[in-house]
């Protein structure tokens, strides 16, 4: 049996590596490998160039942290981020570098559900690196903002580009789910249906997971352009704030359509409640009308001397018309107060 060999570089090169780009000024990005990256990285250290890269790293390839190790001067903070919970979100400066862990939506998860991963990042003057353990939706359309020619002039408005990314993904996002709450909505109203409660809860359950878990990046950006470094342009900071402010307005559009799903839910929480109260209404008119036809079957069944009107010829037709008026009272009595 021949033995065929698989390829566990999970979408990387044997050091890691998903995508690297090469950013000259006034020339398009230039895609590279990892071995180009060390030697255009030397001859730019050599010559002083204006140029910067972004390196896109797989936490999937066991090679890649210790290809960074080996060959990338790090602060340790960056290496430990790479083992951070999805739950956390870091920004912090470390050795002149920004150090930074973010969260986006994944590439392949839907709209109802969305999961969410996590981005480790490293920000330096001259580098941008990033690594992932699952593809995101984010990084991928900065890619794509990448290959389709748009022009950038540093690592941080890189990033910059990318929290505008997350903004888009998240109102993409909301569009879609605000599309679905008026159409739970408009039925809602429509046929009074309260079959929707379940859908409603997952896509409530999704937004606040994803509030609980992008809305701390904001602020940590926001702290960052109070204190930015010594090697961050102006321009760029513009661009930060900017695109922080945008991403802060998604999320402020979030927590109202979390507020409106709730609002939802309360209201199909009544109305399940309206028509369970009318159908133990109804059980008990049924019971109280039925309990005096119950209540002289019984006695009357019990065979014991002393019967009324057993030997009269018009006995039945008087125990007849006594309960036909008894139950016609209490049926009376039980729909004037429902009309109360």
């Amino acid at each position: 049996m021949a033995l065929v060999a698989v390829d566990a570089s999970y979408g990387s090169d044997p050091n890691g590596l998903i995508w690297g780009y090469r950013f000259s000024p006034g020339q398009p990005a230039q895609p590279i490998t990892s071995e180009q990256f060390l030697r255009s990285r030397a001859g730019t250290a050599a010559e002083g160039a204006a140029e910067f890269h972004w390196l896109h790293l797989s936490l999937a390839n066991a090679s890649s942290e210790p290809w960074l190790r080996q060959h990338l001067d790090l602060p340790q903070a960056f290496f430990d981020s790479l083992r951070t919970e999805e739950n956390s979100t870091r920004l912090e400066f470390d050795d002149d570098l920004l150090v930074a862990v973010i969260h986006d939506v994944l590439f392949e998860s839907s709209y109802e559900t969305s999961a969410v991963g996590s981005t480790c990042v490293c920000i330096g003057p001259r580098l941008l690196l990033s690594a992932r353990l699952r593809p995101l939706r984010s990084v991928d359309k900065l890619r794509e903002a990448v290959r389709a020619g748009h022009d950038f002039h540093s690592p941080v408005e890189l990033l910059a580009h990318l929290l505008r990314e997350q903004a888009n993904v998240l109102s993409d996002i909301l569009r879609r789910t605000t599309a679905r709450v008026d159409l739970i909505e408009d039925r809602l109203l429509a046929n009074r249906s309260a079959s929707s409660r379940a859908e409603l809860g997952t896509l409530r359950r999704s937004l606040v997971r994803l509030q609980r878990l992008l809305a701390p990046e904001p602020a940590a950006f926001f702290r960052l352009l109070n204190r930015p470094l010594g090697w961050i342009r102006s321009d760029d900071l513009q661009e930060l704030r900017e695109a922080a402010e945008e991403f802060a307005a998604a999320l402020n559009d979030s927590v109202g359509l979390v507020e409106r799903l709730k609002l939802l839910q309360e209201e199909l929480a009544a109305y399940s409640n309206e028509q369970t109260s009318r159908t133990l209404f109804v059980l008990t008119v049924v019971t109280v009308v039925a309990l005096p036809i119950n209540l002289v079957s019984g006695l009357f069944g019990m065979n014991v001397g002393g019967i009324p009107w057993g030997s009269s010829d018009h006995g039945f037709g008087l125990i007849v018309l006594g309960l036909a008026l008894l139950t016609g009272l209490l049926g009376w009595l039980a729909l004037g107060r429902k009309r109360d």
